[in-house]
């Protein structure tokens, strides 16, 4: 047995002494050490000792494995010491290469429609209020004078949360908020997403609308119609017109449908505008009194207006853009061209 164990000794010796590489060092583990190993063959050896002489034998292949071991773990590291250098100059960074150019993002149309429109108001005098998407069937509906029958109250149009907690289908709510909190003059604008069960080429589910609000004494339709004038020009150019056409909203009375004259063509026809030569952009009217004494104004004091407008749409209709749902599937190769 001795001889065995001096016979491996010098084999392990003469290993180590000819390693040149990491590679090397592992193939002696495996040689001397592994599952078909000189060591491992040794130690099976044991089996076929008499029983007083094979504690004696066990340590002294104990020692010997322990002193492979650290003649291996002692080689390994000379190795890697010695290679390090070779791999920092193989792995090392060129710095004066030019560097890899990085994908810039950029804001998405939407946004820019919607700080474009903020711009516009807030250089008007408006100021910039935000309120809650989940709101209450009161704040959505009651105060902005809507009966209980109305259409828009429905499950099939409104994501009800609860029996009486909603998400909100437009931004109205908002303007409601704000009169409970202040006194008149008031002139504020809210944008913010808003959700209807809605989804086709031209509608989502979830969307973003912009509300307009001023409340003051003496303040008339034709207020309206200027500052909405003068928005439809910085927006969509100097040459735009507008008109109004009835409509009714149960929150303003009168009310009206807005439209500006297609810039496409100047108001000629075209797809665009379906040959009209008008495009709807946005909701508009007077604020209905009982709007006011939901909030405690009095409506022989004061009067106001209030205007709500899609950011989407008129996003859609700035840059061309046919499907709504393009907007939201964040697909690089689109947003990237804006």
């Amino acid at each position: 047995m001795q001889e065995q164990i001096d016979a491996i000794r010098e084999e392990a010796q003469a290993l180590l002494a000819q390693v040149s590489s990491l590679q090397d060092v592992e193939s002696a583990r495996i040689r001397l050490l592994g599952r078909k190993g000189n060591l491992t063959e040794l130690r099976r050896a044991l089996a076929g000792l008499a029983d007083e002489e094979r504690p004696t034998w066990g340590k002294a292949i104990n020692a010997l494995s322990r002193e492979i071991v650290e003649a291996l773990d002692a080689a390994q590291t000379s190795m890697q010491e010695a290679e390090r250098p070779v791999a920092l100059e193989d792995e090392g960074i060129d710095v004066s290469l030019p560097g890899r150019q990085p994908n810039l993002g950029g804001l998405h149309p939407i946004t820019q429609t919607i700080d474009r429109i903020r711009e516009i108001f807030l250089a008007m005098g408006f100021e910039e209020v935000e309120g809650p998407e989940v709101e209450t069937e009161y704040y959505n509906f009651d105060a902005l004078n809507t009966p209980a029958h109305h259409p828009a109250r429905d499950m099939h149009d409104t994501f009800y949360i609860t029996d009486t907690v909603l998400l909100r289908t437009h931004t109205s709510p908002v303007q409601v908020r704000a009169m409970e909190q202040r006194q008149p003059p008031i002139r504020i604008i809210a944008p913010g997403r808003v959700y209807r069960k809605d989804a086709d080429v031209s509608h989502s589910p979830m969307f973003h609308q912009v509300e307009g609000l001023l409340v003051d004494r003496n303040i008339r339709f034709s207020d309206l119609k200027g500052i909405l004038a003068e928005f439809a020009r910085q927006m969509f150019g100097p040459s735009t017109r507008v008109r109004f056409r009835p409509s009714f909203f149960p929150f303003t009375e009168p009310s009206a449908e807005v439209d500006v004259s297609c810039f496409f063509c100047g108001g000629e026809g075209c797809r665009v505008c379906k040959r009209t030569g008008w495009i709807e952009i946005l909701g508009a009217g007077c604020v209905d009194p009982e709007v006011f004494r939901c909030v405690g104004y009095d409506p022989d004091v004061y009067t106001g207006f209030a205007f709500g407008m899609g950011p989407d749409r008129i996003a859609m209709l700035r840059y061309g853009i046919n499907d709504i749902r393009v907007l939201f599937e964040n697909d690089m190769r689109f947003l990237t061209q804006f």
